[in-house]
């Protein structure tokens, strides 16, 4: 190898954007020492909580399938009472959907909002999320009440059992949430769109919609199969 060769070789791994601590733009701190850093230097902070709150997420999905699947062995374990298409109601079903639905929107527009660092309409979009989540639990509690004094409760059969346990694990998330935007709605009023105020958004964001896409799974499975049950 000639000496030029070696040179320019040389020359080229030292400014390397791939290479491995070259963080700095290829002056690392040695030879080929790791910082953990890449070309564009280490991530920042928002991108590493909403990473981290998407492992969270990921354990909730879980936990969620686990549901689902006690739901689909138990669905048909009746023990002689009422079925799915006898207790179930497409009307209210369609309203809790449409409400929660709707809601994503209202919290994606409050995101779009507070990206625009405009607190007054971020304020409003985020009560109306509040309002909308708030009426569809609302609907959902008056559902659990009316099959229990209907005798249609948890303990009347596996069925029922595995019904309020999957549906009711889902309005309890939707309850804390309501609780989080509250606070949300708090910490913008009076500290405004600090940073550390946005990271915790973002996380409320991811969790809001994931909530959405749990009940597509839970409208699809409980409610539309087992009206057609």
């Amino acid at each position: 190898m000639s000496i030029a060769t070696a040179h320019s070789e040389k020359i080229g791994s030292d400014h390397d954007p791939y290479a491995l601590g070259r963080g700095d733009g290829g002056h690392g701190h040695g030879h080929g020492e790791a910082t953990g850093h890449g070309a564009g230097g280490p991530a920042s902070k928002r991108i590493i909580v909403g990473y981290g709150f998407w492992i969270y997420l990921l354990s909730d999905i879980v936990m969620f399938s686990a549901f689902f699947a006690a739901y689909a062995v138990l669905a048909g374990e009746t023990a002689g009472g009422p079925t799915g298409a006898e207790i179930f109601g497409r009307g209210r079903v369609a309203i809790e959907t449409v409400l929660l639905l709707l809601s994503s929107y209202t919290c994606g527009l409050g995101s779009l909002s507070a990206a625009r660092r405009d607190q007054r309409m971020t304020q409003i979009w985020l009560a109306a999320t509040g309002l909308l989540g708030l009426l569809f639990l609302a609907v959902e509690v008056q559902e659990f009440v009316e099959l229990v004094t209907e005798g249609a409760g948890p303990q009347r059969s596996a069925f029922l059992s595995a019904f309020f346990a999957l549906v009711g694990l889902h309005g309890l998330h939707i309850g804390v949430g309501l609780l989080w935007l509250a606070t949300m709605m708090a910490q913008i009023a009076t500290r405004g769109f600090r940073p550390d105020v946005e990271r915790r958004l973002l996380c409320f964001n991811l969790f809001w919609h994931a909530l959405d896409i749990i009940w597509v799974g839970v409208f699809s499975i409980v409610y539309l199969l087992g009206d057609l049950g």
